[in-house]
């Protein structure tokens, strides 16, 4: 996958891409990265990028004769491209599956009041992570590739760690013990030692239906169940063993 970031602090992308996952994404040739200055495309030796909106008010406003040549600098005929806004739609576990799937993502970071409007119509889409205002899109687009690149084949190594994950199925992940088998008079629960595959499946589909029942109810919600879920769920209002 190829992802292009424009950005006019590009320079805050850094240190995030050359850690853990993602730089070993990198160095596999799994996933590209570029980093893009908007400044670069900015006319006259000062290279504005922004300028004080038009009609008046405070702040400043990335300027379209700036934003559109950088836009189609990156853009082909395989290329998505995302505007990072609070105005967007939220950032979901579906909507990254559904990007992991493009070959070609174009992020572009808003700063300052915004963006032009005039640039909107070169968008696919707009995407917000959550329902608050940051400074500008870099954070938000750090957070959009991590979690895309997580689902590049061949990135995480282990498939199944992808397909457990929270959210995945609309639901919260169980719960992860690991050595020592007691810690403080806690111990792990004794069937994650037993051996048993399938009570552990079934233990492990259990405890993710109570944590989202607990943490997330919501998510249960127009949801379609299994007959083994609809059991679990049974086991769960009723506190009984499976």
């Amino acid at each position: 996958m190829k992802i292009d970031i424009l950005s006019l602090f590009p320079e805050m992308f850094t240190s995030p891409f050359n850690e853990s996952i993602i730089k070993r994404a990198r160095e596999k040739g799994l996933l590209e990265i570029n980093l893009i200055n908007v400044r670069d495309f900015a006319p006259g030796k000062h290279q504005q990028a922004d300028d004080y909106p038009f009609g008046g008010g405070a702040g400043m406003v990335m300027k379209a004769d700036v934003v559109v040549p950088a836009l189609e600098n990156c853009k082909d005929t395989d290329s998505w491209v995302i505007y990072l806004s609070p105005q967007g739609r939220p950032l979901s576990q579906a909507k990254v599956a559904e990007l992991g799937r493009k070959s070609h993502l174009v992020l572009l970071c808003g700063h300052y009041e915004g963006i032009d409007h005039r640039v909107f119509d070169m968008f696919d889409e707009e995407i917000s992570i959550g329902d608050y205002v940051l400074t500008g899109g870099e954070l938000p687009a750090m957070v959009l590739v991590d979690a895309v690149s997580r689902m590049i084949p061949g990135v995480l190594g282990d498939e199944e760690s992808a397909i457990e994950e929270s959210f995945t199925h609309n639901l919260l992940e169980y719960p992860h013990y690991t050595r020592p088998r007691v810690f403080r008079e806690k111990e792990v629960p004794e069937v994650l030692i037993s051996g048993h595959h399938e009570k552990i499946r079934l233990w492990r589909k259990k405890q993710s239906l109570l944590m989202t029942l607990l943490k997330r109810p919501e998510l249960l919600l127009n949801r379609e169940y299994d007959s083994e879920e609809k059991q679990l769920l049974l086991e769960i209002l009723f506190n009984r063993e499976p």
